[in-house]
């Protein structure tokens, strides 16, 4: 699917993602540093894609885990910086939440350290229940894969 606003285009066709770029962003990232490349492919397609382009140039990104269901969780969403503060980040945000696959889950799960007030305009919220949740989180893992 495509969609087009003020020359920039939102697309979840894979096969115009610029994996080298996806991976050189995240690879710097506070949640994914160091990240292998093979990792970035593999979670790449395995997932609802989003490439935010200007013109031919890709300048964000955004990826969805679910079984579009009853499940989904939000992951890698970044905008190139010499392109935020153009409303794209809000406006890629309007485009995952209407996408058809996303409509009618149970959960819708994020995980960030900076962007609540973003998220929090689609609906998003602070876990409720906390003591009911568990996870493995192995925050090193790239870093062991050298």
């Amino acid at each position: 699917m495509k969609w087009e606003k003020d020359g920039y285009t939102i697309s979840t066709d894979k096969s115009g993602l610029n994996i080298a770029y996806i991976h050189q962003f995240l690879s710097k990232t506070y949640w994914a540093e160091n990240i292998p490349v093979e990792t970035v492919q593999k979670a790449i397609e395995g997932s609802i894609c989003f490439g935010v382009y200007s013109g031919d140039q890709q300048v964000g990104f955004a990826r969805i885990i679910t079984d579009q269901a009853t499940f989904a969780y939000l992951a890698d969403v970044f905008i190139d910086e010499g392109f935020r503060v153009k409303g794209l980040s809000k406006w890629l945000m309007e485009v995952i939440m209407g996408y058809e696959g996303l409509q009618g889950l149970r959960r819708f799960m994020l995980a960030t350290k900076d962007a609540h007030g973003l998220y929090e305009q689609f609906g998003f919220t602070l876990l409720t229940f906390t003591e009911r949740w568990m996870h493995i989180h192995k925050p090193e893992i790239y870093k062991q894969l050298q």
